[in-house]
């Protein structure tokens, strides 16, 4: 990890607990439409502290249409349009105007399941951190913070993946010499919540709930004896449930459809291939005929044909941008790492009871 961070500005990403809450509520809100917005703040000693967030402005279903899949796009480019580039520079005055921290230091996206890796995320990444290296990106996952385990996770781009795409080539010789791999795409950085001292003040000072009885104390040993303990919490058997759990199979579920769209862009590069091999065989035909022809003009003492001509009566196939199949491969490794994580209770409880589920 130290190898990662090496090249960043900073080592860790803190987040003060309002602006995790006003994150949840506008992805909640949109949810599953992608929601879009900006983050402040600021980094000091190795530590991006984000201390404030605002949304960007949503898109009248009038004015675009009403399916799913072309609102997502349409919020999910929203951080390089020019129109919220003016928002977000309009806002920004107007924290610095009531005296709050107004750095901008990236911005934040909702997630459903973790599929966030595509390429609008790494433009909108690009577009912040080409201005400033001191940024980040926030992905919070909606589907997974629902069922009360906050997913709020930061990455930024890498140093070697951002040269490779400010260049604009990601052909096989280009990935060979960079040595650049889709492990080399993003980073992430731990992410911390943050309280101020008064906010922790008040959370100690809310009085906790009455008993439901009051408690008599015991006035001999006898009475300690012969009265139950009482258990502190009811049992459950929750934990006991064998059902695989639904957010498993719906991960399963788009990590087949990630190495199905990498197997695609794998066999549009096969065809490239071919289609390679096929004119560079045609263009070996016609350099050795040429030169058959330009031997029998020396010996009839003619002046030989240009050789070179072959680059204006043949035209190579143009090999297709590998950048789509990288971010196929990161993609089907976070989806792989989610897999592992929901199948570690599953195969506990499994193991538990393998005796009762083999055939007898």
């Amino acid at each position: 990890m130290a190898d990662t961070f090496k090249d960043a500005p900073f080592q860790a990403v803190q987040v003060d607990s309002l602006v995790v809450l006003k994150i949840a509520k506008h992805c909640s809100s949109a949810f599953p439409t992608t929601a879009t917005g900006s983050i402040v703040g600021m980094d000091q000693n190795n530590l991006l502290e984000v201390t404030n967030t605002f949304p960007f402005p949503s898109v009248d279903n009038t004015t675009a249409d009403s399916h799913q899949n072309d609102a997502s796009a349409i919020a999910a480019a929203a951080p390089r349009q020019k129109s919220n580039l003016t928002y977000q520079n309009e806002m920004i005055r107007h924290l610095k105007e009531v005296n709050v921290d107004a750095n901008n230091v990236g911005w934040y996206t909702s997630a459903t399941m973790g599929n966030f890796v595509n390429l609008s995320f790494i433009e909108n990444q690009y577009h912040y951190q080409k201005d400033n290296n001191a940024t980040v990106a926030l992905v919070y996952d909606a589907s997974k913070s629902s069922q009360g385990n906050l997913t709020l996770r930061a990455f930024r781009l890498t140093s070697t993946f951002m040269t490779a795409y400010k260049e604009g080539k990601f052909t096989t010789d280009v990935l060979q010499k960079s040595k650049l791999s889709f492990r080399d795409i993003i980073a992430e950085l731990p992410v911390s919540i943050h309280n101020s001292h008064l906010l922790t003040s008040f959370l100690h000072q809310i009085p906790s709930h009455p008993v439901d009885e009051e408690v008599e104390p015991p006035t001999s040993l006898a009475d300690i004896e012969r009265d139950q303990v009482k258990p502190p919490l009811d049992p459950s058997i929750d934990t006991l449930d064998l059902a695989i759990d639904p957010f498993l199979e719906k991960t399963c579920d788009l990590l087949l459809e990630s190495i199905e769209s990498h197997y695609t862009d794998l066999n549009n590069f096969q065809f490239y291939q071919r289609q390679l091999g096929r004119e560079q065989a045609k263009i070996s035909q016609w350099q050795a005929k040429r030169k058959a022809e330009n031997a029998q003009r020396a010996v009839s003492k003619q002046a030989p044909l240009p050789e070179d001509e072959w680059q204006r009566l043949f035209k190579l196939p143009q090999e297709p941008s590998r950048l789509e199949g990288m971010l196929n491969a990161k993609q089907v490794e976070q989806y792989s790492k989610q897999v592992d994580g929901f199948t570690a209770n599953i195969s506990a409880k499994m193991f538990a009871v393998r005796e009762n589920l083999l055939p007898q």
